[in-house]
């Protein structure tokens, strides 16, 4: 291997990673307010829905395979989120269902979602990406029936202890997502059924003949990957005192992004779990810094599309080089 291709191969990962830094170096220079400690946990707290479906989608990564074509991905966790987010919304709200029976119809729909495409990838046979995809559309058009598309205030005890509760100076929010991801990376890391399935995204084969049910262990994981967005509705629900129409559109965008982008942290520029907070964390202080500068949020958008090809891109490249 020649010099040059060496440092190709060790820079380009990195690339990514490199831009964002320059991105958020430049925002803190333009409006030094989002270095305050008040703009650090407005930050955190905004990050929330993003770091918890990220969980989600790195699960189905590290099991299918960091390819975003061909590998693991899953498009329909946001819209996952924006359904639960629905459900509890009209439920407490319009129907007067007690917040505990709403929270539960709503993690049902949810797991509904996954299990619907769990059986597309595993049994139909349909690539993750296209079979989430097709979820996705479907189930933004029953979450416009279920919502009548309308914006839905919610004032209800527990979504207000999320959105304002603090325990010395830290929001609760923050605080019990931090032990949602412990647990998270507990049950990938530390159990006999995180181990079995990265074995199946190391190499799916090698696991099958050790005795490992791949099939199961996928369908699993979209199963709980559409769980993180029933969790993550919760979080969006407090952030925005309600449920706001479209919200999906933006979190879809950070979650592939916070969760490639977190790749740039890993010795081996894959997928991991903690990589993906972070990186969902630092979409987050992009977004407020964008918004602190007065940038339009369609251009926000656009530039977190362009960071969303140039992490797959890179990332792409990576793999093509290592053949």
């Amino acid at each position: 291997m020649t010099t040059l291709t060496a440092l190709h191969r060790h820079a380009l990962p990195s690339l990514p990673l490199v831009i964002f830094g320059a991105l958020l170096m430049y925002l803190a220079l333009q409006a030094p307010v989002l270095m305050e400690l008040y703009t650090l946990n407005l930050i955190l707290r905004q990050s929330l829905p993003t770091v918890v479906v990220c969980l989600g989608l790195s699960v189905v990564v590290m099991v299918c395979g960091d390819d975003a074509v061909a590998g693991g991905i899953d498009l329909s966790i946001p819209a996952s989120a924006v359904l639960a987010a629905g459900i509890v919304a009209s439920q407490v709200a319009n129907h007067g269902t007690p917040v505990v029976w709403a929270i539960a119809l709503a993690f049902a729909a949810a797991l509904l979602v996954g299990g619907v495409v769990a059986t597309l990838v595993v049994t139909v046979g349909m690539t993750p990406l296209l079979a989430s995809l097709a979820s996705s559309v479907a189930v933004l058009g029953i979450t416009k029936w279920v919502v009548d598309n309308r914006r839905i205030n919610l004032s209800d005890p527990l979504i207000v202890y999320l959105r304002d509760a603090e325990v010395a100076g830290i929001s609760a929010s923050v605080l019990w997502v931090l032990l949602g991801v412990l647990m998270f990376y507990s049950l990938l890391h530390r159990t006999r059924w995180g181990m079995n399935l990265q074995a199946v995204g190391g190499n799916r084969d090698a696991a099958e003949l050790s005795g490992i049910a791949s099939s199961s262990l996928i369908a699993q994981a979209f199963v709980l990957a559409s769980a993180t967005g029933a969790a993550a509705a919760l979080l969006l629900l407090a952030r925005g005192s309600g449920f706001t129409p479209g919200s999906e559109e933006n979190l879809l965008l950070e979650m592939v992004l916070a969760t490639y982008l977190g790749a740039a942290f890993s010795p081996r520029r894959v997928v991991t779990l903690w990589g993906a907070v972070l990186g969902a964390v630092l979409v987050s202080a992009l977004s407020v810094g964008f918004k602190s500068i007065g940038v339009d949020i369609f251009w926000t958008g656009c530039i977190k599309g362009a960071l969303i090809l140039l992490v797959v891109a890179s990332s792409a490249l990576v793999r093509k080089s290592g053949n």
